[in-house]
């Protein structure tokens, strides 16, 4: 019988292929996609997450846990759309144009992706026109940007900017990296910011749930 702690354990300590092996396991008993999803997958990533905010855990183990839970969602992916089990959310992720660095960007994605949410990742060095376009035709609820370089941090104004025009402000905006603050989102009018993935995860579902309420 399938056991989803077992699952969401294997999924803490980074063991992709018995993650992918027990998900498999568990569709073929006939779980129900959004159980293993809620109580496997998403319920391991809520603790590596939880560790890695305590300090308990760092980078490294939250990418390899996050690979797992990327293994388990290869498998898991086509029987929640089956089941018309829907994302949390939808979210158009990049770092912005000029800057090339991804690792933070990264392990947000990943995050994300581990709490429930679609992710559309742009990668590196990402033009403010791509970004609302992306945004637009995925019907995104948000993007998030990321900067480790303060020259680069100045296209997020512009993201912003064209965000609020194309899409009357239904489309959020969330900032982070580096040289970026809350009061500089604040002076951009950026809708967030968060100074870590934890964070970013924590953010988006506030921001979000506030938006449906």
């Amino acid at each position: 019988m399938a056991d989803m702690k077992i699952l969401a354990q294997r999924l803490i300590e980074g063991k992709a292929d018995e993650v992918r092996k027990l998900t498999e396991a568990a569709l073929k008993e006939g779980v129900p996609p959004s159980e293993i999803l809620n109580k496997g997958l998403i319920a391991g990533m809520d603790v590596v997450g939880d560790r890695f905010r305590k300090n308990e855990i760092f980078v490294p183990e939250v990418l390899i846990a996050a690979r797992a839970m990327k293994a388990g969602m290869e498998v898991l992916r086509p029987a929640l759309v089956a089941s018309g089990v829907r994302a949390r959310g939808k979210i158009v992720m990049g770092t912005v144009k000029g800057d090339l660095h991804d690792i933070g960007k990264n392990l947000v994605s990943m995050m994300l992706e581990g709490a429930g949410f679609e992710v559309i990742d742009l990668g590196i060095s990402v033009p403010a026109e791509r970004f609302v376009e992306a945004a637009e035709e995925n019907m995104a609820d948000m993007v998030g940007m990321s900067a480790l370089l303060t020259t680069t941090m100045l296209h997020m104004r512009e993201v912003v900017e064209k965000l609020r025009d194309r899409t009357g402000g239904r489309v959020k905006a969330i900032v982070g990296g580096a040289p970026v603050s809350q009061s500089y989102a604040d002076e951009i009018g950026a809708d967030g910011y968060a100074p870590d993935a934890t964070s970013a995860v924590e953010l988006v579902k506030s921001i979000l749930q506030a938006n449906t309420a």
